[in-house]
């Protein structure tokens, strides 16, 4: 598993980014179970995930923060990552963020992405 803490700070908000190799759902669901067992993340406010299969099929969960998983599949796509999950963490900080949301969201994934071609 390689997780990135601390990525971005907005009001207030903290970010994380958190993935690994997954090869079926089970896999999914068993990296979100680990993940979880860090109460710092059980306790955060949105564990919003993607997957790309290498078939490219997309499996995401927005975690309450509606439309980021679609954000996290797109830049999967671009960057042609298949088979990890990608966790982007969210610890909110009292203020909304709106469409800067989104934003936080691609700067956590492209941080995870440039660490694993690094």
């Amino acid at each position: 598993m390689l997780q990135l803490t601390g990525v971005v700070s907005d009001r207030g908000s903290k970010y994380a980014v958190s993935g690994g190799p997954v090869k079926n759902r089970s896999d999914v669901d068993s990296f979100l179970k680990t993940l979880k067992r860090d109460k710092k993340f059980a306790k955060a406010t949105h564990n919003t995930w993607a997957v790309l299969w290498s078939d490219g099929t997309p499996l995401k969960g927005d975690d309450g923060e509606s439309g980021a998983g679609m954000v996290i599949v797109r830049m999967l796509e671009r960057e042609g990552l298949y088979d990890q999950i990608v966790v982007v963490t969210r610890w909110y900080g009292g203020t909304k963020l709106g469409g800067d949301r989104f934003r936080r969201v691609q700067d956590c994934v492209r941080a995870y992405v440039e660490a694993v071609n690094a």
